[in-house]
C-alpha cells in the first residue's frame, strides 16, 4: 500500500505527537504544529490518535496512490482536490489507486493533515515518527518529503476496514463530518490565552499592560520553530542576568529588541531571555494555524482555568473517538 510523491509543495513532513522524554540529551520534542488535527484525522481512519502523518504547510503538495487508501484530511483548508474533484475534509475518505490527491492554496489556516489508515510505515527514531529537520531525525529519511518519494501505510484494522465496507456500497463520500470549530479557531486575528511567564514581575507596568491590551502581527519570520511578533515594544524595569532555562511549546520569550518570540515545536530545549507568558495548551493548535501577517490578542488567565479547559478538551475528543466508532461498526 503505496503513495507517491508528485510535487512536495511548500513543506510536507511526517509528524506525529512528537518525540518525549530526550530533551535531557538536546533533542526537540517536534511533532505536529497542531496536535487537535493530527489526533482527530487518525482517529477518522481508526488508528491511534498518536500515529504518523503527513503535515502539509499553505500549498502545492501532491499525492498519487498506488493502492486504494482510506485517509483523513484536517486542519486548515488548502483546497484539497481528488481527481480534480472537491475533497471533503474531517471526515474519513477512500481514495481509489491511481488517484491524484492535491493541495492548492490556503483559504484557511496553514497545515493540513492527512492520516493514512494503518499510518505511515517509517521506522520510529527515540520513539517516534516525527521528522526533525534540523537534527535529520525521523520521518522520511529525515528530510521533508520530495518529488518522487514513495512511502508505505501499514494494514487496515477492524473500523478502518469497516469504513471502507461502508464507503464501497456509496456513490458519494459520507455527508457527516466532525464539527472541527468544538475545537480549533481558524480566524485571522485569534485572542490567545496565557498565563504569566516566570519572569511577568520584571517586566514595567506600562509592557505588563500593553502585552494584553496591544495587537501583535505574525511576521513573514515564523516557523516550526519560532513565531515573531511585531507591535509595541516590551521592557524590563531594569537590565538583569538571566541563566538558560528550559522551555516548552507555546513559552513567549522577549529578547533585547522588545518584540515577543513564541516558541513553536522545533525550538531548542533551553532559552535565555525573559519569559513573560505561556500560552496555554488549548489554544496552541490555533496559534499553529495562523498564518503571517495575521493578528494576535494575547489574554491571562489562571493555571486553574487553562487546566479546566483542557480536561474539558480532553473530554471532548474522548465523546469523538466513541462516536465514531459508532458510525463505523454501527450503521
Amino acid at each position: 500500500m503505496s503513495i507517491k510523491v508528485l510535487h512536495p509543495g511548500l513543506l510536507t513532513t511526517i509528524q506525529d505527537l512528537g518525540r518525549f522524554g530526550s530533551q535531557k540529551f538536546g533533542v526537540l520534542v517536534s511533532g505536529a504544529m497542531d496536535p487537535i488535527s493530527l489526533r482527530v484525522a487518525n482517529l477518522l481512519v481508526g488508528n491511534n490518535e498518536g500515529e504518523g502523518a503527513l503535515e502539509i504547510t499553505l500549498f502545492g503538495t501532491t499525492l498519487e496512490f498506488e493502492t486504494d487508501e482510506l485517509v483523513a484530511i484536517t486542519g486548515g483548508d488548502l483546497q484539497p482536490t481528488i481527481d480534480g474533484n472537491a475533497a471533503p475534509m474531517w471526515r474519513p475518505v477512500l481514495i481509489r489507486k491511481g488517484s491524484i490527491l492535491k493541495f492548492k492554496s490556503a483559504i484557511t489556516g496553514c497545515r493540513a493533515y492527512v492520516a493514512f489508515a494503518g499510518g505511515i510505515d517509517v521506522p520510529e527514531v527515540m520513539g517516534s515518527k516525527s521528522t526533525y529537520l534540523r537534527a535529520a531525525i525521523g520521518g522520511l529519511h529525515g528530510r521533508a518529503l520530495q518529488k518522487g518519494d514513495v512511502f508505505e501505510s501499514g494494514t487496515f484494522n477492524r473500523l478502518s476496514r469497516a469504513f471502507v465496507h461502508q464507503l464501497e456500497r456509496m456513490t458519494t463520500h459520507f455527508t457527516w463530518s466532525v464539527n472541527y470549530t468544538e475545537f480549533i479557531s481558524f480566524n485571522k486575528t485569534q485572542t490567545i490565552r496565557v498565563i504569566r511567564g516566570a519572569e511577568f514581575e520584571r517586566f514595567d507596568t506600562a509592557s505588563q499592560q500593553t502585552f494584553f491590551s496591544n495587537r501583535y502581527t505574525l511576521t513573514t519570520q515564523s516557523d516550526r520553530m519560532g513565531y515573531r511578533l511585531e507591535g509595541e515594544s516590551l521592557h524590563l524595569s531594569e537590565k538583569f542576568e538571566l541563566l538558560s532555562e528550559g522551555v516548552t511549546y507555546g513559552t513567549i520569550q522577549v529578547p533585547s529588541n522588545g518584540q515577543p518570540i513564541i516558541l513553536m515545536v522545533d525550538r531548542q530545549t533551553t532559552g535565555g531571555y525573559p519569559k513573560i507568558g505561556q500560552v496555554i495548551s488549548i489554544d496552541l493548535p490555533c496559534l499553529a494555524q495562523m498564518q503571517p501577517n495575521c493578528t494576535i490578542e494575547f489574554k491571562e488567565v489562571s493555571l486553574e482555568e487553562a487546566e479546566l479547559e483542557l480536561i474539558r478538551q480532553e473530554q471532548m475528543l474522548r465523546k469523538l473517538a466513541l462516536g465514531i466508532r459508532f458510525k463505523a461498526l454501527n450503521e
